[in-house]
């Protein structure tokens, strides 16, 4: 099973959540893929992708995270064990959305939400500072991200397998030359059904 934990205004309709889940169906394999909508505060994702987590044991699902989703899926990993895809992940996430405090709306809808100051705090809750069996995860950043620091990045993560793209941006817009290898690493190989 596949868990994808999406960014801050993002939601499963963003191109890499549909883009795994096209290329699981392809594969036969698109029961085994989740995508919730994640609440706005941190306590509520948290709550509800650690619910999905509890019905398999850590040897049988693999988080991927990107951006904020990033940040929950270290948290979790940590948690349960399971192996995990960092796409982008926010580092900091607490100090990253200070600004981001308001009223505002998701890439894709016009339905407002508020991201409350509250939100901040709970971040702090949920911050790892570093990383125990980094074998378990696997780091993607892009040497173009606009939005986070590829470097802090790679130095959250040491030890971990890490894949430093050079260019790119912050949604990886070149995340299909990528997916073959996200979803071996979460024990899914293209092409063969396994």
């Amino acid at each position: 099973m596949i868990v994808y934990l999406h960014g801050f205004r993002s939601s499963p309709l963003s191109f890499k959540a549909r883009m795994i889940g096209q290329r699981l169906d392809i594969l036969g394999r698109g029961a085994e893929y989740l995508c919730p909508q994640l609440p706005a505060s941190p306590r509520e994702a948290i709550a509800l992708a650690s619910a999905l987590l509890e019905r398999y044991p850590a040897n049988e699902v693999a988080l991927i995270g990107s951006s904020l989703g990033g940040y929950y899926a270290t948290w979790l990993a940590e948690k349960k064990g399971c192996r995990t895809v960092l796409l982008n992940p926010a580092v900091s996430a607490a100090r990253d959305l200070q600004s981001q405090v308001g009223v505002t709306t998701s890439y894709h809808s016009s339905e407002p939400f508020e991201f409350k100051r509250q939100y901040i705090d709970e971040l702090n809750t949920f911050r790892i500072d570093e990383i125990t069996s980094p074998e378990r995860y696997f780091l993607v950043a892009a040497t173009g991200d606009e939005v986070l620091d590829w470097q802090e990045m790679v130095a959250h993560y040491p030890g971990a397998k890490q894949k430093v793209i050079d260019g790119s941006d912050h949604g990886i817009s070149d995340f299909e030359r990528h997916l073959d290898e996200v979803l071996a690493f979460c024990g899914i190989v293209a092409g063969t059904g396994d």
